[in-house]
């Protein structure tokens, strides 16, 4: 995107680069604008620590005496958006975007491996919202026949639930045409643990983006991080992708203990078939969602995520 700035008065936008303190907004011409947000926002919501996220619909005007930046003046009601613990103030949360159409969550099972705790908790915040979420397993060039095996498990745990899964390579270009279909004219989130590989899918599929890449410390096989701020970019006419910061961990906020199961699909189609309306289908008896893991209907795996967050552990990364 030409990163223009112009300084026109009552006009909306898009945010498309939060960097804390200042913004970047992009106009309905396409123009970008170097911004800042009035005072009176930051004092409105306590609950999260940035009052203004990536995927913001916004209205601005020039600033008074301003050098080539611009005011945000009203922040729209949102549609949607994913929202995170925040890692320095745990009762607030930080808002990763909003205004999203889907979500798109890249894991590994090697360098760094990605745990199944954070895949499911990724997807019950997006749930929360109804945001569909496709899952991309990347990296697997590097698996062997044995581990490619073992994936093939964990896409069918996963599609089972009603998840649509995708290996994918950036080194044999699997399925790199059908995640650009994917993402082909709507606005997405990219998240994932630092060193998955999002950028360097999008970089496939968005010529010219040339999204900053690094390699995997060699220290436990960490992933470096190398997005420090959230960021849209539009790879082509009408398709965006948000590009977050790697995401370490993933602590759920403001969903209830008695809504949860509302969140996991599987467990969703069962609700009412149990004895208790209010059954937590941890103890209670004629459980219908129990039986169904003990019958394997539902898997054993999802149902410990989903204990971990009923039991507010947000240790599982």
């Amino acid at each position: 995107m030409n990163e223009k700035i112009q300084n026109d008065l009552s006009m909306t936008g898009m945010v498309v680069k939060s960097t804390g303190s200042w913004y970047i907004v992009r106009d309905e011409a396409g123009t970008l604008h170097r911004a800042r947000l009035r005072g009176k926002f930051k004092l409105q919501n306590k609950a999260t620590t940035n009052p203004l996220a990536v995927g913001d619909r916004v209205q601005f005007e020039a600033e008074i005496g301003g050098e080539d930046t611009v005011a945000i003046t009203h922040i729209e009601q949102r549609d949607n958006y994913i929202l995170r613990k925040s890692v320095h103030k745990t009762a607030q949360g930080h808002i990763i975007a909003a205004n999203i159409g889907q979500a798109l969550l890249v894991a590994s099972l090697v360098l760094p491996r990605t745990s199944f705790g954070f895949i499911d908790r990724f997807l019950v915040s997006a749930e929360s919202f109804r945001i569909p979420t496709y899952i991309a397993f990347n990296k697997v060039d590097l698996l062997d026949t044995d581990d490619r095996a073992y994936l093939d498990d964990v896409m069918k745990m996963y599609e089972s639930a009603g998840y649509k899964c995708l290996p994918t390579s950036t080194v044999t270009g699997e399925n790199i045409d059908t995640l650009h279909e994917i993402l082909h004219h709507k606005k997405t989130l990219l998240s994932g643990h630092s060193g998955v590989g999002k950028s360097s899918l999008i970089n496939q599929i968005g010529n010219g983006l040339d999204l900053r890449t690094q390699e995997i410390s060699t220290f436990a096989n960490k992933g470096v991080h190398t997005t420090t701020f959230a960021e849209m970019f539009e790879f082509e006419p009408d398709s965006f992708v948000i590009d977050t910061p790697g995401i370490k961990e993933l602590g759920i906020m403001d969903i209830e203990n008695e809504e949860l199961a509302h969140f996991f699909p599987e467990m969703r189609a069962m609700l009412g078939q149990c004895r208790f309306y209010n059954c937590t289908h941890v103890h209670e008896p004629n459980c219908a969602v129990s039986a169904a893991v003990k019958a394997g209907q539902i898997s054993l795996t999802r149902y410990e995520s989903y204990l971990s967050i009923l039991s507010g552990d947000d240790n599982r990364k």
